[in-house]
């Protein structure tokens, strides 16, 4: 048993906490980490340290850093089976950040689009920022990960991560792991509720565009009830991301949660009107986050619980960070 699991390739995911995790969050991700644990050594990081690029006087970090844990518990994270911390709670994160920073060139953390897109209009931009996708990298590396379990949108840090590990280990020699992305089809691209050319995202500033994972029944029925269909007639429950983009996007919420194809919610739907049809979706939500909100409260309510995983899996992490800090260490320094 032991053999078999030590075969297991090492994967790490993080997510930053926000205070805000999403339906698309969920389904892209978090929907996916408990049955990934069979498979891989899992390392599941509350990236802390990236919150910090954003300032709001609102901000508690502490809050929603546990807020976030109590969320990776609730999906089936299971601290037994994989390795759960906080990212401040390993200084060899920040450690290991300024080494990569040195071998990250500024023409390519400016390109990221992440960067471009957030800057824009901004004249107070932190260093952080600009800085994310290194911080990003220095998780991924610091653990030999094999593979990140990532969204769309962060591929190409993934990317920039393999350039410079690749230009690490050609001046010092064979350091770091590859890593390669792991990414569901099913899940990655849930779009914005009243938008559905983009996807749905925390950040929105207009929070009717997303569900949250705390959102009550009648938030959920009202955005919905709300989300942008399509003005094309007739009204049919029919997928075609071109001509109807907005009933598309329901559509595969739906198919996500039940687990029944396209197909076959066509076809359970055909005389349906697209009020019919956004009543059974969101019944379907409902009961779905009822039952993960009720694991939530559980685990938020028990904040020595919550500190207690927090603080095993930092021990654990810390040991893998600081053995590999160790090599890299011996290569560069006296």
């Amino acid at each position: 048993m032991r053999k078999n699991k030590l075969k297991k390739k090492i994967l790490f995911s993080a997510i930053q906490p926000t205070g805000f995790v999403t339906l698309a969050n969920y389904l892209g991700v978090l929907k996916h980490w408990k049955y990934i644990q069979k498979d891989y050594n899992c390392i599941f990081c509350v990236a802390d340290l990236h919150s910090l690029t954003k300032h709001d006087n609102n901000f508690n970090l502490r809050k929603i850093t546990l807020d976030t844990l109590a969320f990776y518990l609730a999906c089936g994270v299971d601290p037994k089976k994989s390795i759960i911390f906080v990212q401040s709670n390993v200084d060899e994160h920040c450690k290991i950040n300024w080494i990569l920073n040195c071998f990250s060139y500024f023409g390519e953390l400016s390109r990221m689009t992440q960067f471009k897109e957030k800057s824009r209009n901004n004249r107070n931009i932190n260093m952080g920022l600009l800085n994310y996708p290194i911080l990003m990298m220095s998780d991924i590396l610091l653990y030999n990960s094999n593979y990140v379990f990532i969204g769309d949108d962060q591929k190409q840090h993934l990317e920039l991560t393999k350039v410079v590990a690749n230009r690490f280990n050609k001046y010092y020699g064979k350091t770091f792991t590859i890593p390669k992305n792991i990414m569901f089809k099913q899940g990655s691209r849930i779009m914005s509720l009243h938008d559905p050319k983009i996807k749905m995202s925390k950040s929105d500033k207009n929070n009717k565009n997303s569900i949250f994972l705390l959102d009550k029944k009648i938030e959920i029925y009202k955005k919905i009830k709300f989300a942008t269909t399509d003005s094309e007639s007739p009204s049919k429950i029919l997928y075609d991301i071109i001509k109807k983009p907005g009933i598309s996007n329901l559509l595969n919420i739906f198919s996500i949660l039940s687990g029944k194809t396209i197909l076959q919610l066509e076809k359970l739907f055909y005389n349906y009107n697209y009020s019919m049809f956004k009543e059974e979706l969101s019944k379907l939500i409902c009961k779905k986050l009822y039952n993960l909100q009720k694991r939530y409260f559980y685990f938020r309510k028990n904040e020595n619980y919550l500190l207690k995983i927090s603080r095993i899996g930092a021990k654990v992490a810390s040991t893998k960070a600081k053995n590999m800090m160790n090599i890299i260490e011996k290569k560069i320094f006296l």
